[in-house]
């Protein structure tokens, strides 16, 4: 049995690998036991898999790893040709936050992303931000899971549901954008209990260049806040109750 009997509900998340990816994706993954990186699936080009925004004097401004044209690609086969970009983006990143209050914090993990390391696979670069992130950073004990490790069957909800039960899942955690495909009673004839989160009520915190802007990276709120990023995630939430 995948899962111990010691927990009483089981909670999964299922996402595509996203770079730079924001405060709300690291919402979901606090939120449950096992999150999934779903990257055997198709990319999507000019979307989150290969870009994200920062914040700079004129507002939000994308930052992208090319990725190429090619979109009969699987995420975890898009191949970086290129590593140019690399020195690029830390180039934005350092210009942008490098008089953020807590950016030497992070400098040294981010150097080592974007001047000691080749990255030759999109999936692998994302996923090493993400988990890096995630546990070093924010303190996450989320358990992180590949899809690709697991049998299902179907297509697009179909697919979802299957790996859910492989899992053996007693709560799914999704994004709102789900909504145009998801069924919810689907997910009820296989005993799952639907979540849709919620990513209203996010607290500002000081930010370069107002107007405040809640949809740029993560980069953004670990620069100016540090250690107290946790709160401006989902700490929020236990003060008010």
């Amino acid at each position: 049995m995948f899962w111990s009997s010691a927990i009483a509900m089981k909670k999964v998340a299922i996402n595509q690998s996203n770079y730079l990816t924001w405060k709300g994706y690291f919402d979901i993954i606090h939120d449950v036991d096992f999150f999934v990186f779903y990257d055997d699936v198709q990319f999507t080009k000019n979307d989150w898999r290969h870009r994200n925004y920062l914040k700079g004097a004129a507002g939000p401004q994308w930052v992208s790893v090319p990725a190429g044209d090619d979109i009969s690609r699987r995420i975890c086969d898009v191949e970086l040709k290129s590593s140019h970009w690399q020195g690029k983006h830390w180039k934005t990143i350092s210009h942008l936050y490098g008089k953020a209050p807590h950016f030497g914090l992070y400098k040294a993990f981010l150097e080592h992303v974007y001047m000691e390391r080749k990255w030759e696979k999109l999936s692998e670069l994302n996923q090493f931000l993400i988990k890096e992130i995630a546990v070093r950073f924010l303190g996450i004990k989320t358990t992180f899971l590949q899809s690709s490790d697991f049998p299902r069957q179907g297509k697009k909800q179909e697919a979802v549901l299957s790996l859910l039960d492989t899992l053996e899942a007693d709560l799914y955690v999704s994004g709102p954008a789900a909504q145009d495909y998801i069924e919810p009673e689907r997910f009820d004839e296989h005993k799952i209990k639907l979540v849709w989160k919620n990513y209203a009520g996010y607290p500002e915190y000081p930010q370069f260049h107002p107007p405040f802007e809640h949809k740029v990276s993560i980069l953004d709120l670990l620069f100016h806040v540090g250690a107290d990023a946790p709160y401006y995630i989902w700490g929020w939430r236990d003060v008010k109750k």
